[in-house]
Order: C-alpha cells, then structure tokens, then sequence
C-alpha cells in the first residue's frame, strides 16, 4: 500500500489514532488532545474536529527524541532531564504531521484555521501519559509510535478528527 491508500482518524473521546488501509484498521495508537477538548477557534488551545489532511511532515531522519521550534530542530534530544529541567515546555519532538483543514468555516480560512493554527500530529517526551487529553490543541504521540506512523503516511493523507 502507498501512502495515498491510507487515513486517519483520531478520536477524541477515546483517546486514539487509528490508521487505515482502505477500510482495514493497519495500526492504533493511543494519543493525547487538547486538555481544553475540542473547539475549532484561534488561541483555543483545543483541538479541531473534522476532516484535515498532512500539509507537510516534518524531521525525516532526525534521531528520536529530537526538538523542533517552529518546525525546525534546535540540535537538541529530549532527555527525562532535560524535561524535568523545563517542565512547562510544549515539547514537540521527532516528527512533525502538519495538519490542514478541509472544511472551510469549520477549520479552514478565518479564525478557524487549523493550518494557522500550527495543528500537528508529533512526538513528545516519552514520560508524557498517552490516553489522557493534556496538550495544547496538538495530538501528541509517543515517539517511537510517530515514528512508526511518518513511515506509512505523506503529504495528502486524509485526517479525520472525531469527538
């Protein structure tokens, strides 16, 4: 199967990514939304339902546990120390799935805009609880299951966000 042959979709109400080949579920993963649910608004902090698809993927090649600022990795691996040293941190490690809407006045174009938003799909310290809704608006993964997830997806792949 090619990237082109697969989809997403993440529930919020559970917790979960789960990735399709056609109509057979290939992976689940647990993952970690928006701690202020879900809401589609500009500075929300919550995460944004509907249909989205990868704008860009971000970190091929990087090391595991990389950090990423505005997309771009600083040089640095996340360690449990370094963490513990900066625990108010929104770390985004590894990989970078870059979302866009699809669904204009939903969460495309205006102050619904997921793209502006800097939604993404990305890693995040492996002491982070998955299954609990704690980020800022993104879908955290652990790092070793973005990593598995960068690997079968690409540009264009179709996320859909459901409550």
């Amino acid at each position: 199967m090619t990237a082109g042959d697969r989809h997403i979709v993440v529930s919020l109400a559970r917790q979960e990514l789960l990735l399709f080949a056609g109509d057979s579920c290939q992976a689940r993963y647990l993952v970690s939304t928006s701690r202020y649910g879900p809401g589609e608004k500009m500075d929300s902090q919550c995460t944004p339902r509907g249909l989205h698809r990868i704008r860009a993927c971000i970190g091929a090649g990087l090391a595991p546990g990389s950090v990423l600022v505005g997309r771009r990795p600083t040089g640095e691996v996340c360690t449990p120390e370094l963490a513990s040293r900066l625990p108010a941190r929104d770390w985004i490690l590894t990989r970078i799935l870059w979302l866009c809407g699809c669904e204009p006045g939903r969460n495309r174009f205006g102050k619904v805009d997921s793209m502006q938003r800097f939604i993404y799909i990305h890693g995040t310290p492996d002491q982070e609880v998955m299954g609990v809704p704690q980020s800022h608006g993104c879908i955290r993964m652990r790092n070793t299951d973005v990593l598995e997830l960068f690997d079968q997806v690409g540009i264009g792949t179709l996320v859909d966000i459901v409550s």
